[in-house]
């Protein structure tokens, strides 16, 4: 008997290649897959409240399966998984959102607002995004450029050595740069959705789960209300920041197996 389908949508500017070593522990009990690429399909632009996105793995879903998946996603691909859950439940069995929480309320007003009058913040991840280094002579050049960061430190060497694998590519005139555009990730992090507080006050179609990571800074300013109203019983966090899946990727992985099997049988995840 073959495992059951598990699509995975990756994070802003972390193509799913990053991921292998996470993918390797889900092995286990799924068959991955992946788009290896969000937000650079010319057909599904990058726009206000990442509409175009979710309506292409919506898509990917529905071409490429015979049958409802498992859709696991990371920060902006969780969200994108909620979308493609909203639209085309039946091509969903559950989704696990990994560290993509749902902005509502007041945050969601205020974000509206920043996008609505261009009131960016200097400490926006946009600011930073749009001045990132996207140029190396060579892979090991710019392995070298990441392993030094303190954002990186956390992460195994494996991870790291993907991360460079899949995220950069020939330069045409020469080295390496970033196969996820800076200036994509930067209107990623412009666009940010606010208007999916109503997925939380009414029943969802399929079953949401979230794993979080304790020390995720994206989590605290976003705010967690919404999100543990959405998917009630089906939270938890473990050991990590934001980037958890890349840090710890077999304990993100254990926590994503539990919480799926969870889901599917409508209990409590057993992990604590």
């Amino acid at each position: 008997m073959s495992n059951p389908i598990l699509h995975f949508a990756h994070a802003n500017s972390y193509p799913a290649g990053t991921y292998g070593v996470f993918f390797e522990q889900l092995r286990a009990h799924y068959d991955v897959r992946a788009l290896p690429l969000h937000a650079h399909n010319p057909a599904y632009p990058v726009e206000d409240g990442w509409r175009k996105l979710g309506k292409e793995l919506g898509e990917e879903l529905a071409h490429r399966y015979q049958e409802p998946v498992i859709l696991v996603g990371h920060s902006m691909g969780g969200i994108l998984s909620l979308m493609a859950a909203r639209k085309r439940p039946d091509l969903v069995r559950c989704v696990v959102l990994l560290d993509s929480p749902v902005v509502t309320g007041w945050r969601a007003s205020a974000l509206r607002l920043v996008k609505l009058f261009k009131l960016e913040s200097q400490r926006s991840p946009a600011v930073a995004s749009i001045r990132r280094r996207n140029v190396w002579p060579d892979m090991e050049a710019a392995y070298q450029h990441y392993a030094a960061k303190a954002l990186f430190a956390a992460w195994p060497q494996r991870v790291l050595r993907d991360y460079v694998a899949h995220g950069l590519e020939p330069e045409p005139s020469g080295g390496v740069r970033l196969r996820f555009r800076r200036e994509t990730e930067t209107e990623v992090y412009r666009t940010l959705p606010h208007h999916l507080g109503a997925l939380t006050r009414r029943p969802y179609p399929v079953p949401i789960g979230f794993v979080g990571g304790t020390d995720s800074v994206e989590c605290r300013m976003a705010g967690l209300t919404g999100t543990k109203r959405l998917v009630g019983s089906h939270f938890l966090q473990i050991p990590g920041g934001h980037l958890f899946p890349m840090e710890s990727p077999e304990a993100a992985a254990k926590a994503t197996h539990e919480m799926i099997q969870s889901l599917l049988s409508g209990k409590p995840p057993a992990v604590t």
